[in-house]
């Protein structure tokens, strides 16, 4: 039987969608008996939210000061410490699983396997190389602690209904303390978040300059979709590099994709592959991005998308 740890992502108040994504991966495994962990400074609202996951034997927490803010070289260790007896340990293919995981592995001396997006047994696993171009099959040696990112685009979440127990554990150990947390600068927006809204909004260099962002805004905003940018718009300054989709920055699988003014350079396509449905208008007929969009609209978008916002009225 394989014992899987799966590493709880939160905001210190609301568990991510990405930690039901990473249950369901790990709940592909046969016979996989699931536990969650939650390291926080206050973990109880979180783990009544986790302990509704379906697949989820029990919610562990960890409560301790220093696990206030996610910072990889405090949460490590203790991670660690808790592996124990898990055949394998899972996050999300996050900013944070990807910037946990990588010293967890290396703190337990093995290779971490990323973004896997297909289970093929225990220790067998497909994961995407090259931008997405091309498939590949790893495998982790058996008798070692298997430490893996899981593609959140690749999976649905789980369902929830489910009661596990909540037990508090501790991770006795000590953390660094050469790293430390100072402050945290983000924007504020009433969108839905990007990685997780049902529907998004991308806008391309073509915008020209930040003010036309305005018009994705008040299309997103009419949809209660997310709002994303290409590469080419965030390196111009037009957005903040929180809204990049990509390969370089966020990988998203809405149910709906709308990219407007966007090219498609291969690397904004590894983003978007698992998109429900692509929609493309751009006045370049021969843009790539009509190679994979389900629906394409040939036209100029300052026209074309005041229009649209105006017919959703």
């Amino acid at each position: 039987m394989s014992k899987i740890l799966v590493i709880a992502e939160h905001d210190g108040s609301n568990l991510n969608p990405s930690t039901a994504k990473t249950v369901a991966c790990a709940a592909s495994i046969d016979g996989a008996e699931i536990d969650i962990v939650i390291l926080a400074s206050s973990a109880s609202t979180i783990a009544a939210e986790a302990a509704q996951i379906e697949s989820v034997s029990r919610v562990l927490t960890v409560e301790r000061a220093e696990n206030e803010h996610a910072l990889a070289v405090v949460l490590a260790p203790q991670i660690v410490a808790l592996s124990a007896g898990y055949s394998h340990v899972f996050a999300p293919s996050t900013t944070f699983g990807k910037d946990v995981m990588p010293q967890v592995a290396a703190l337990l001396g093995v290779n971490q396997i990323s973004d896997i997006m297909l289970v093929l047994s225990s220790h067998t696993f497909k994961r995407p190389v090259y931008a997405g171009n091309a498939i590949v099959t790893v495998e982790a040696p058996a008798g070692h602690v298997v430490v893996a990112t899981v593609r959140t685009a690749s999976y649905r979440e789980v369902g929830g209904g489910n009661s596990a127990a909540i037990e508090s554990v501790d991770a006795s150990t000590e953390v660094p303390t050469h790293t430390r947390f100072i402050e945290l600068h983000s924007g504020t927006s009433d969108r839905p978040d990007l990685q997780t809204a049902s529907k998004v909004v991308s806008g391309g260099r073509a915008l020209a300059s930040g003010e036309n962002f305005e018009i994705i805004y008040k299309l997103a905003e009419k949809l209660g979709a997310g709002v994303g940018a290409s590469r080419a718009a965030v390196d111009a300054g037009y957005v903040p590099n929180e809204m990049q989709v990509g390969q370089t920055g966020k990988i998203i699988a809405p149910d709906l994709y709308i990219a407007i003014g966007i090219s498609g350079a291969i690397q904004h396509l590894t983003g978007i592959k698992d998109a429900g449905t692509i929609v493309a208008i751009n006045k370049d007929e021969e843009s790539p991005i009509f190679e994979v969009a389900d629906i394409g609209l040939v036209a100029d978008l300052f026209t074309a998308v005041p229009e649209l916002t105006e017919a959703l009225d």
